[in-house]
């Protein structure tokens, strides 16, 4: 069962500040004979119980701890960047039933379980964490999981098959399949630090005022079903991604597109590479987040990315740029994957 690390209320800080380990920003020592405390009360008032737990797990307690101002607005930024990717798998699963959408994580497109396989390595990481009471080392890796796995490349790429696919067509149900688990993982693994906010999650997921997180045991998700080398492929894939992203800012800071969804993008690529990607087809688009996307076979040489404005329309509901746009009489301001998938079969998707 889980439990709320003792950290709550005035107490803990009063006895870091009573054995002198608290130093301000600039490494004077804090003491209340000396009145340059930042008192806890005044923490709890402006910001809340959890951003002083979260400014205590933070830090790593076995040398001298720093507040300051400057540090609490970091903390705070930090704790942000947790809660929106919350209230996101909240808001995205929330016409989702577990009971009737569930679908065998086999049926689910290759980047939800690449997810999957991310949530797994991060609860393991977490709980071995908590076993050695290694705070600081948890509030590292669940911010850095929600600013850069989640929100920097998953999320960020499940956007449009979540606002674009059809509500109950199964590229749709797969991300929510995902995302549920995620954050039934999620919740239990920040509960301990952030209490009372794991508590606002666990009302919502449960749809009970009268239950707590805490009556729960870690959470079991399943098995993936990746090999380490679908794994190690999809690493591959994000880092041709970041070379692509660097490239579309070059061109948004030149003025030659507004967001990347104005680019299309070729990339051109030795065997491996070109063989890996290739095997994305049309999906490799929503993978770069580009209106077109191409891979090219080249000998020798490094990889290189070429990003061109698009010469299309836009597309009013799903905003890519495509020649489709307007195909449909009846749709003038659509595309054919738009209409498809409000008025169609759906379109197929099978890797993002």
């Amino acid at each position: 069962m889980l439990t709320s690390c003792a950290i709550n209320g005035r107490a803990p800080y009063d006895a870091l500040l009573t054995h002198g380990f608290v130093v301000d920003g600039q490494g004077h020592k804090m003491s209340k004979s000396k009145g340059n405390v930042i008192a806890p009360q005044k923490i709890l008032d402006t910001l809340g119980a959890d951003i002083l737990r979260l400014w205590v797990a933070s830090t790593d307690y076995s040398g001298e701890l720093t507040i300051s101002d400057e540090i609490l607005k970091r903390v705070v930024e930090g704790y942000r960047r947790i809660r929106n990717t919350l209230r996101f798998l909240l808001a995205n699963i929330a016409d989702y039933d577990h009971a009737k959408h569930a679908l065998p994580v086999e049926q689910w497109l290759a980047i939800d379980r690449y997810a999957l396989a991310l949530t797994q390595k991060l609860q393991d990481e977490v709980k071995a964490d908590y076993e050695r009471y290694e705070f600081h080392l948890i509030a590292q890796k669940l911010q850095g999981f929600c600013s850069e796995e989640l929100g920097g490349f998953y999320l960020d790429i499940l956007k449009d098959r979540l606002y674009t696919a059809g509500a109950d067509s199964l590229a749709r149900r797969s991300a929510q399949n995902a995302l549920y688990h995620i954050t039934h993982s999620l919740v239990r693994l920040m509960s301990p630090v952030l209490s009372f906010t794991g508590e606002e999650v666990w009302a919502v997921l449960s749809g009970k005022d009268d239950v707590s997180v805490f009556e729960e045991q870690w959470y079991a998700l399943p098995d993936a079903a990746m090999s380490s080398v679908e794994i190690s492929d999809w690493r591959a894939i994000r880092d041709v991604r970041e070379l692509v992203n660097k490239k579309l800012e070059e061109q948004r800071a030149a003025g030659a597109i507004g967001s990347a969804l104005q680019a299309e993008v070729d990339v051109f690529a030795g065997k491996d590479t070109y063989a890996l990607l290739s095997k994305l087809n049309d999906d490799l688009r929503f993978v770069f987040i580009t209106s077109r996307a191409n891979v090219h076979l080249r000998d020798g040489g490094e990889l290189e990315v070429k990003v061109t404005p698009s010469t299309h329309t836009k597309c009013d509901r799903c905003w890519h740029y495509r020649s489709d746009v307007g195909s449909d009489a009846a749709h003038p301001t659509l595309c054919g994957r738009c209409v498809s998938n409000l008025h169609g079969s759906g379109e197929a998707r099978r890797y993002a």
